[in-house]
């Protein structure tokens, strides 16, 4: 079994670990994993129980792991997780990626370093998973699609053809991207929202047709899409 420790310790870190039970658990998976446990920052978290698994503690636990120890970042917030990563990146480990048995890929999907790809989601052909990309259950991405590196793709989003999604993304619960749309760097699509034009480097944009959001009302209006960790 490869040793993996997870960066981060709230809600999405502990779906992960039921991930990697799931994948312990397949017949179909090749690959098996210890977990070790959580590194957080938050020191009131420190040697809690998280599905049974430890919360080791902050960077100085991490740099204790057996050197062939993997990580993987979860923190549903990209430039949250883009920090931690770099962090981590810093220090030399290697990044694993998780992917649920259930999910079948082509051979034409191409997956980064640090990829997780929950249960019950569909990918069809040529598409492109850039460098740690969360993909939370239930999602379909459709054919020729390219999703940037950090964005975080929330519960059952859809994304249609030839879709293109630039870096640091969150894609908010329930959204929908029609085919052959844009969407720029840092963009937050709000939960429930359809696009159907393209959208600009960091644009906020919710509703239906999705249409941009003033910076003085995104903590209201977005409140409910930001990830409990």
């Amino acid at each position: 079994m490869r040793n993996l420790v997870i960066l981060g310790a709230g809600g999405f870190a502990r779906e992960a670990s039921l991930l990697i039970e799931e994948i312990n658990d397949s017949e179909k998976s090749s690959e098996k994993w210890k977990l070790l446990g959580f590194i957080d920052e938050d020191q009131k978290k420190w040697g809690c129980q998280l599905r049974g698994y430890p919360v080791l503690g902050g960077w100085p636990a991490l740099e204790k792991m057996p050197d062939n120890t993997e990580v993987i970042c979860v923190i549903g917030q990209p430039e949250d997780k883009k920090k931690m990563v770099q962090m981590a990146a810093k220090q030399g480990w290697k990044f694993a990626s998780l992917i649920h048995p259930g999910v079948a890929l082509a051979a034409d999907v191409k997956v980064g370093r640090g990829v997780l790809v929950n249960k019950g989601c569909m990918l069809t052909t040529n598409i492109c998973i850039g460098d740690h990309v969360s993909i939370n259950p239930g999602c379909g991405i459709g054919h020729d699609v390219s999703i940037g590196d950090f964005t975080t793709l929330m519960w059952r989003v859809n994304i249609s053809g030839a879709v293109q999604i630039g870096e640091g993304c969150l894609i908010g619960t329930g959204a929908t991207i029609l085919q052959e749309r844009e969407i720029g760097n840092k963009c937050i699509i709000g939960a429930g929202a359809v696009v159907t034009r393209n959208f600009l480097e960091a644009c906020t944009v919710a509703g239906i047709p999705a249409a941009p959001v003033k910076v003085e009302d995104n903590e209201e209006k977005f409140a409910k899409d930001k990830p409990v960790q």
